[in-house]
């Protein structure tokens, strides 16, 4: 579901800059600011469920789901997974949850802005945020990955891959300097499986099946768009639930509108960070449940908006 925020009010001038809200923010400014830290991917709809499948959820052993667990257009689970939330089998709820993951998963499959080129191994690496690239398959072997936010609890990691995503057992996804596994997000060519015991960390989005073997944890999400998610004797925790607010722009009112580049979204503050960019845009809140826009304010080249 897609809401934005209606606020209506006088125009404004400040810093050259002239402000208008009606069904959109406007900004008309002199000067183009770079674009800053990768904006994190919004899953919409998709945010609630931990684990989200095609064809079939498989359990064994005692496997816990923090958060939704859905299938479709698939419409069983075989086992007895514990689901601290809703499940949703074949229904209207998983279905267009797997249409927001397909939006989710283009999205980060198609950033190119500063991608870093990976392959192989990343396991006994230190990675600080940023776009991954890999035209094949990556592992975490060897050796664990730290993912190292320097201080920035809104810093966003997005690792792109042709191909599998695979875990040895016991290899762990270590998060350090504030970094927040909702903020992870890995874009699978193919299928991920996660070894034995492995401790894991942020979202898998997989365009085929994932697999987590015995003992496995995962801070995050197991999303899968065209076939099963099998697990065995697994934790499965959302990072976050918060709601995802994404902003969009347009050149026009009327659009076509899409996600504002270099944007900043922190959940616990409820505010979207933005460069000024250099042409008169038209802004709106995505999300997916409504929010209202609560105040605007410029700072440093940025364009801050406070939501509810």
């Amino acid at each position: 579901m897609t809401n934005s925020s209606l606020i209506k009010h006088k125009s404004f001038n400040a810093l050259g800059l002239t402000i208008g809200l009606a069904a959109t923010l406007m900004f008309l400014h002199q000067d183009a600011v770079a674009a800053v830290a990768q904006p994190p991917v919004a899953l919409g709809s998709t945010a609630p469920f931990g684990v989200l499948a095609a064809t079939t959820v498989t359990s064994t052993g005692a496997t816990t789901v923090n958060g939704d667990l859905g299938v479709s257009p698939g419409t069983t689970v075989t086992g007895a997974p514990t689901v601290t939330g809703a499940l949703h089998l074949g229904d209207p709820a998983a279905a267009q949850a797997q249409l927001d993951l397909t939006t989710a998963y283009n999205d980060a499959a198609g950033r190119t802005v500063d991608a870093v080129v990976v392959a192989g191994n990343l396991g006994g690496q230190t990675l600080t945020p940023g776009l991954y690239k890999s035209t094949s398959s990556l592992a975490i072997s060897s050796g664990d990955l730290t993912l190292d936010a320097q201080g920035d609890a809104n810093a966003v990691w997005i690792f792109q891959m042709g191909s599998t995503l695979t875990t040895t057992a016991g290899r762990q996804v270590i998060l350090s300097g504030g970094a927040q596994a909702t903020n992870v997000f890995w874009q699978v060519g193919s299928s991920a499986t996660l070894g034995t015991t492995s401790l894991f960390k942020g979202n898998i989005l997989a365009l085929a099946s994932i697999t987590v073997t015995t003992g496995a944890a995962v801070e995050g999400r197991l999303l899968a768009r065209t076939g099963a998610v099998t697990l065995d004797s697994n934790t499965v925790g959302i990072a976050s639930v918060a709601p995802t607010a994404t902003l969009q722009s347009a050149a026009l009112v009327t659009g076509p509108y899409t996600d504002a580049a270099g944007q900043v979204v922190n959940p616990a503050t409820k505010t979207i960070t933005v460069p000024l960019s250099g042409s008169s845009q038209f802004y709106r809140i995505r999300a997916g449940t409504a929010l209202a826009i609560t105040s605007v304010s410029i700072a440093g080249g940025n364009v801050v908006i406070t939501h509810n």
